[in-house]
């Protein structure tokens, strides 16, 4: 493992002629225009690229980090418009998206027009997503602000909308040609979208580092207190993970990049149950998910309640709920039957085997589930 807590640190996510790199930093923008004039250049659409789109929120908007971006592609003599959408989740769907397409084409935008996305989970996802369906492809630069958008939903190229009743069922697959990470982002984040975007660094050492999860265990109080070289270290770290899973399996075809959805099955559906923006955000239902996907393990015997005990007791030192009380079980069991991973009318979950190691398997019958549901789901659970 690198060490990334010492200076900014570039970590590479290789995909051949798809490839780009995760600038991790604090501070440090005046670097970006030579960064992003060099990933613009890897790419026949870059190389032509005149024009951008910025994307970001009404949040976002109000910070510094759209006119950075904007004030570097300027540098580059690249025209920008910005574009700024309502916060939440309410706005990764395909009605925003059309309006999306609708200003780029005022923007008499081309094949060689940038999309940069500048904010959390939502804005890379419905900007990658529009990037990825107009004019079949434009080029796509990440900017997370979020630390979830940071370690998670910026690399990899999954860019998706929410249906209704399903979140992330209309997407594809579009990798950016860069992106910028800066910590110091993280000092406007409220204390409750920093401990959603820590679940999905836990996840990481889950599902692939034990030594990386033992770190977080003795880093609690510094990740907590924001200080820049714990963050960097946990975001390069993650983005290193992410980015070993997706060069193997970009498209999710072997099921290695399954793994990196360990407690989504059931975060997904507690998310759709409760409510887009409701009382569980995303990387709260992730832990909850994590939970209940442990103990579930623990009935097939293949981890104790240790493991699981373990995993609630540092998920609940970063702040994050780890109970499904408040939820009903039918409409989460029915929900987890329209995810993604299903197969041959199966749920299929990805449970651990032991910290650093999971699988994803269809193992637990409908009855398994439906009496795990039940039992976390009550007033008095644990």
């Amino acid at each position: 493992m690198q060490r990334f807590d010492e200076g900014p640190a570039t970590v590479p996510v290789r995909l051949g002629d798809r490839s780009y790199d995760v600038e991790v930093a604090d501070g440090g923008w005046d670097r970006l225009p030579g960064r992003l004039r060099a990933a613009l250049d890897r790419s026949w659409a870059g190389r032509g690229c005149r024009k951008a789109l910025i994307l970001t929120d009404d949040h976002v908007a109000a910070l510094p980090y759209p006119g950075l971006v904007r004030d570097a592609l300027e540098t580059l003599g690249i025209e920008t418009v910005q574009t700024v959408v309502p916060h939440g989740e309410a706005s990764k769907g395909l009605a925003t998206a059309a309006s999306l397409y609708d200003r780029l084409v005022a923007l008499a935008a081309d094949r060689h027009t940038l999309v940069a996305a500048v904010g959390g989970g939502v804005i890379g996802d419905l900007g990658g997503f529009v990037a990825a369906t107009f004019a079949r492809g434009l080029p796509l630069f990440m900017v997370p602000t979020t630390l979830l958008a940071q370690v998670d939903s910026s690399v990899g190229g999954k860019v998706g909308v929410n249906l209704p009743k399903v979140k992330n069922l209309v997407g594809a697959f579009h990798q950016p040609i860069a992106v910028w990470v800066d910590v110091a982002t993280l000092n406007d984040l409220p204390d409750r979208e920093l401990r959603c975007g820590l679940a999905e660094v836990v996840k990481y050492g889950v599902i692939l580092d034990a030594p990386f999860f033992e770190t977080l265990e003795d880093d609690v109080d510094a990740i907590l207190a924001k200080r820049p070289a714990s963050l960097r270290r946990i975001v390069a770290r993650s983005c290193e993970l992410k980015a070993t899973v997706v060069s193997e399996d970009e498209r999710e075809e072997t099921g290695l990049r399954a793994m990196l959805n360990f407690g989504h099955t059931i975060g997904h559906a507690v998310e759709a149950t409760a409510g887009y923006g409701g009382a569980f955000q995303h990387g709260e239902a992730v832990a909850v998910g994590m939970v209940a996907e442990s103990r579930l393990a623990e009935r097939l015997g293949w981890v104790d309640a240790a493991f699981t005990n373990r995993l609630v007791r540092l998920l609940e030192r970063f702040g994050l709920p780890t109970s499904l009380r408040g939820l009903a079980p039918r409409p989460l069991l029915e929900s987890m039957g329209r995810d993604k991973k299903n197969k041959g009318g199966r749920i299929r979950l990805v449970l651990p085997r032991r910290l650093g190691s999971v699988e994803l398997t269809d193992a637990a019958g409908v009855d398994d589930l439906r009496a795990l549901l039940e039992d976390l789901c009550r007033p008095d659970a644990p």
